[in-house]
């Protein structure tokens, strides 16, 4: 935390999300296969940071015009324990919110994700098939600096300026077809990223005898890891 008061992500709790109770394993599904609209699978995330409240939230800063609040508004859509604190989002959300600070900056006023627009679960209503707002790499935008985005000229001119950008960003072309255009939203997608911080130490994986949990349900996890690692064809 900076001595203003503002939380920077480096200052929150990581998790492996194996790590977490049962009904929150349900729900996040750490590191379970998703397949997307042409049939390819893709590795959900397993790391994500611990947020303690709502007040930590809006007073962590991702990048300079962005918090961590505007990416976890979420309403009923959402599973009723992701709606409670402590939440969780996959640690490759300080991506996403990188590239939308360039986006700022490219479109000169401020960006506003919509509800729903910023992360969700495996869980949530929205969530069918593989979609990279599972992965913390994807936010609808519904309005830039005044204008909401309701317009064909609008969402087409931004669209624009997003894809101008980068090559890592895709977009959503305006239409009115759900999940494939979008007509009142921007759509910025990164794709499946997933990120592993630098306060994990995967090598625990590898413990001898002597140092591997003792108790049954550290056991259980463990042997679930390694489960998720076997069908991948993992050593």
């Amino acid at each position: 935390m900076s001595s203003s008061g503002v939380v920077t992500e480096s200052a929150l709790k990581v998790v492996d999300a194996f790590d977490l109770d049962d009904e929150l394993r349900a729900i996040l599904k750490p590191a379970g296969m998703v397949f997307d609209s042409q049939g390819r699978r893709h590795r959900l995330p397993r790391y994500f940071y611990e947020i303690p409240s709502h007040e930590v939230a809006a007073r962590t800063r991702l990048t300079t015009h962005f918090s961590l609040n505007e990416f976890i508004l979420s309403d009923l859509k959402e599973e009723t324990r992701l709606q409670q604190y402590p939440r969780y989002v996959p640690c490759a959300i300080r991506i996403l919110a990188f590239y939308l600070e360039q986006f700022r900056t490219a479109c000169g006023a401020s960006v506003h994700i919509a509800v729903n627009g910023g992360y969700r679960s495996p869980s949530h209503k929205l969530a069918h098939g593989a979609t990279a707002h599972m992965w913390g790499t994807a936010a609808d935008v519904y309005r830039i600096g005044t204008t909401i985005l309701k317009s064909k000229e609008a969402i087409e001119k931004y669209n624009d300026i997003a894809e101008d950008l980068s090559e890592d960003i895709t977009v959503l072309p305006y239409g009115h077809v759900t999940g494939k255009n979008a007509d009142d939203h921007v759509h910025i997608d990164l794709g499946y990223i997933t990120l592993v911080p630098r306060e994990i130490n995967e090598d625990r994986m590898e413990q001898p005898q002597e140092n591997r949990p003792r108790f049954a349900f550290e056991d259980r996890r463990r042997k679930e890891r390694r489960a998720v690692m076997a069908d991948e064809g993992e050593p």
